[in-house]
């Protein structure tokens, strides 16, 4: 909220002193158009509704940063850069929407009122924000703000890496609060009595309020860290590992920090916080123009499947979404009624008789997963993403292969580069085998390859080769 308060005051201040300082720049323009003293320049219409639209414009624009996305332990040089580029950005926005209709034959001038507009915005809010992350990181480095963070690994490894971090000066924000055995490790003398099982660890991180878990275990197995990876992921809390493991993660290494015993983070992709708030946003705008547009088509889809056979429209199943967390799927239904009526999960084929006539319609061109923009809506799913899997499946995918728990750091989606380049599975071998497009999408996000993968998606649908 600090920083969010502190934008926005540091903004609508700067935007008032660049609105001044532009009148006394424009001399006799702004006389010859009426506005006799600064004051009644400030009274004008379109000077009142600048300093109170444009604020909150520069807010929506400092959110899609991805400034606000990680609060504490914030990179001083990515926070000057960040800025630079918010501010950049802001100017460009108020100069095509507001100023260009006012630029003067003067190019001088025009040079000035944009450079000083720029300027007085980088200078307001950098100044507010390196205020305020200063201010964050002396109580870090005296421990006044620390971060309960549980260690997963009870052997020499994991006790050297906790009493570091408990005892290093200045801190880096770390309170080891305990330590988690591992399956078949045993803890060194110096943990004995101090750690807890994997069973409990849901509700040590409750009890002691764990914000962070680090992983650490003494002569790791990779398929082990990687099962273990698969049950914290759970928690949806940040999950970091020691340099020695990132090589089990794709090789894709983002370090916490550099001060002290450099950390790994896990539990996040690898697009950049400005990227993921803008992935984010699209998935917003595009699901909420997508739903309006296709109301006709869900109209008539609903007529349709309830003539066709009985039971609900839409179908509901429990997947796994981001972090493993389970969520309800929406789709049309295109199966019979009850279509595991034994209540065991069971993957449909192409000539599946559970399929229903206009299920095999809304099959071929993925109509049925229309609905699913709602779960995007919601937050549960991106538009691109691996797609999600009932835990059922996921359980057998993971026991096989051990690297598909790395997919649920990020969101599932509608469409992936799995499903255009591989399509429906219809066993757990093909979902493993589907699943390394997935990973190979995971190494190279972007908003350009999320595209390059709708214009795919949308090829499927209009050639109908979803089935």
């Amino acid at each position: 909220m600090k920083y969010v308060v502190g934008d926005f005051v540091m903004s609508a201040t700067a935007w008032m002193v660049y609105t001044c300082v532009r009148y006394w720049l424009g001399g006799e323009m702004m006389r010859a158009q009426g506005h006799t003293t600064l004051w009644h320049f400030l009274q004008s219409p379109n000077v009142i509704t600048g300093i109170i639209v444009f604020p909150m414009v520069m807010m929506v624009v400092y959110a899609l940063s991805g400034y606000y996305n990680e609060v504490f332990r914030k990179s001083r040089l990515q926070e000057l850069f960040d800025t630079i580029e918010s501010a950049a950005v802001n100017s460009a926005i108020i100069f095509l929407v507001a100023l260009i209709n006012d630029m003067a034959s003067d190019r001088k001038y025009n040079y000035e009122v944009i450079f000083i507009l720029f300027a007085l915005l980088f200078v307001f809010v950098y100044a507010m924000r390196a205020h305020i992350t200063n201010g964050i990181s002396r109580k870090i480095k005296n421990r006044i703000l620390q971060f309960n963070t549980l260690i997963v690994g009870s052997g020499i490894d994991a006790y050297r890496l906790g009493n570091n971090l408990n005892t290093m000066t200045p801190s880096i924000g770390y309170n080891v609060v305990g330590y988690v055995k591992m399956e078949d490790e045993t803890p060194v003398e110096q943990l004995r009595g101090k750690t807890c099982e994997m069973q409990q660890i849901e509700s040590v991180c409750k009890s002691r309020n764990v914000k962070e878990l680090i992983i650490a275990p003494t002569g790791f197995d990779t398929t082990a860290v990687l099962k273990t990876i698969s049950q914290l992921y759970s928690l949806d809390l940040p999950i970091k590992i020691t340099p020695s493991l990132s090589d089990i993660i794709l090789h894709r290494a983002r370090i916490s920090q550099l001060e002290g015993d450099p950390l790994v983070d896990i539990s996040g992709c690898s697009m950049s916080q400005r990227t993921r708030s803008v992935k984010r946003f699209v998935d917003i705008v595009v699901s909420l123009v997508a739903m309006i547009l296709l109301l006709p088509v869900y109209a008539v889809l609903a007529i349709w499947i309830k003539l066709d056979s009985k039971g609900s429209v839409v179908y509901k199943q429990e997947r796994l979404g981001l972090h493993r967390k389970p969520f309800k799927i929406y789709k049309f239904r295109s199966m019979v009624n009850d279509a595991e009526p034994d209540g065991k999960p069971c993957l449909s084929t192409d000539d599946d008789h559970r399929i229903t006539r206009v299920g095999k319609v809304m099959r071929k061109y993925r109509l049925d997963e229309t609905l699913q923009f709602l779960n995007v809506l919601r937050g549960d799913m991106s538009l691109v993403g691996p797609r999600p899997e009932r835990a059922y499946f996921v359980d057998q995918i993971v026991e096989r292969a051990p690297y598909y728990t790395t997919l649920h750091q990020v969101r599932p989606g509608i469409t992936s580069l799995g499903m255009v380049k591989f399509g429906y599975a219809s066993s757990v071998d093909e979902m493993i085998e589907r699943s390394k497009y997935d990973l190979l999408y995971l190494d190279n996000m972007s908003l350009f390859n999320d595209l390059k993968i709708i214009i795919y998606t949308i090829k499927v649908v209009i050639k109908g080769t979803g089935i």
